[in-house]
């Protein structure tokens, strides 16, 4: 692919307090992100002509966040919505507006603020004790009340299908407890081993307390633009060059293949070859772990390993710091912080502008970085490099 001046890169990363952050509304720490990657990029607030909003649970990032920015006649302006898979996404409609010229520098921005003083991490996600009707109803009515156990039954499928085993999660678990030990933004730090993670209590098996990600408050901006304004910029450009969705709209009904192929399988290649790159050719992979077994499945349907052979690729060695595959290098939602899809692809920025400081990737030109949604429904991936 011939570059272009209209090619867009990440010019600025603003990232707010993380984790136990209480006082700020989502939309608080939306306009703090937002301000905060505009200056990182050395790009005036008053130059962003397209906006990109999403939040989580408390759905309290709306279009408003215009008016409290400040920000007028923008020329691209909306609301999105595909859970885990957004910050992907907004990364490509924004990435696609500066092609096309319908802006020339778009902000997306997650942000969200589910933890509450004296109310549990759990409860941010759990849908104990709310109504709810038709399939749904019949699930809670099982005592299937949340992702916890949707993506449980997910596991237990591939488990019985290829012997998958609580070790091989575990692996990936204390692998990225290694690279957040050296991330400072990282919320838990202190190192856990196989043995830790075996005695963690359970969740909804298989899983146990550290299969599942953390439950963070704060925000995470990023800035898209033309490559033509890279040699005005604060910062290294982040070249956003491969780009893909997949939704694979699972109905719930016998004989789908929901656990043991998910929308990675189809975004993947797709984003490869948009990039014009080969797998081998990644230096790391940032991916979406909201449980340690949705890493392990992408690892599969990216084809860094064969269909079903995750769990053993995960138990080699091959993650972690001194592992040859680097992947979640800042610890990830399972160790770092959870900013839904903004958690890989903040991590990948970093990596790529070689600012990751003690867990600095040697081979950072080219960033592999998923995003998943819903209950394994969303699918989005980015290929991110130091040049085009």
């Amino acid at each position: 692919m011939s570059a272009s001046p209209r090619d867009p890169i990440i010019a600025g990363l603003g990232i707010t307090e993380l984790g136990k952050v209480y006082g700020p509304t989502a939309a608080d720490f939306a306009a703090q992100a937002v301000r905060r990657a505009a200056a990182d990029a050395g790009i005036p607030l008053a130059d962003i002509d397209g906006l990109l909003v999403s939040s989580g649970t408390t759905n309290g990032v709306r279009l408003e966040l215009q008016r409290d920015l400040e920000l007028a006649d923008l020329r691209l302006l909306s609301e999105m919505q595909a859970y885990g898979s957004t910050a992907g996404a907004m990364v490509q409609v924004a990435s696609m507006a500066v092609q096309a010229g319908m802006a020339d520098v778009v902000a997306c921005v997650w942000a969200d603020a589910p933890l509450r003083q004296g109310r549990s991490a759990g409860a941010a996600y759990g849908a104990a004790g709310r109504p709810q009707a038709g399939w749904q109803g019949l699930l809670t009515a099982s005592g299937v009340v949340g992702p916890n156990h949707m993506y449980a039954l997910a596991a237990r499928r591939h488990m019985q299908a290829y012997g998958t085993t609580s070790e091989h999660l575990g692996a990936i678990a204390v692998a990225q407890r290694q690279w957040a030990a050296m991330n400072p933004l990282a919320q838990l730090r202190d190192p856990i081993t196989l043995a830790d993670y075996l005695a963690s209590r359970w969740i909804a098996e298989p899983f146990r307390l550290l299969d599942c990600c953390l439950v963070s408050n704060g925000g995470i901006a990023v800035i898209v633009t033309a490559a033509e304004r890279a040699a005005s910029l604060a910062q290294p450009a982040v070249h956003v060059l491969g780009w893909a969705q997949s939704h694979p709209g699972h109905s719930q009904r016998r004989d789908e293949n929901f656990g043991l192929v998910t929308g990675a399988a189809q975004a993947g290649p797709a984003a490869l070859k948009m990039a014009g790159v080969e797998l081998s050719d990644i230096g790391v992979a940032e991916l979406y772990d909201c449980y340690t077994f949705t890493v392990l499945v992408t690892l599969e349907d990216y084809g860094f390993c064969p269909k079903g052979e995750g769990g053993p690729f995960a138990a080699s060695g091959v993650l972690g710091p001194e592992g040859k595959l680097k992947l979640n290098t800042g610890g990830g939602e399972l160790s770092g912080y959870y900013l839904w899809g903004m958690t890989p692809l903040s991590e990948a920025v970093i990596q790529a502008r070689g600012q990751a400081g003690e867990r600095q990737v040697a081979n950072h030109d080219l960033v592999l970085v998923s995003g998943n949604g819903g209950i394994l429904d969303h699918h989005s991936t980015l290929v991110l490099g130091t040049s085009r």
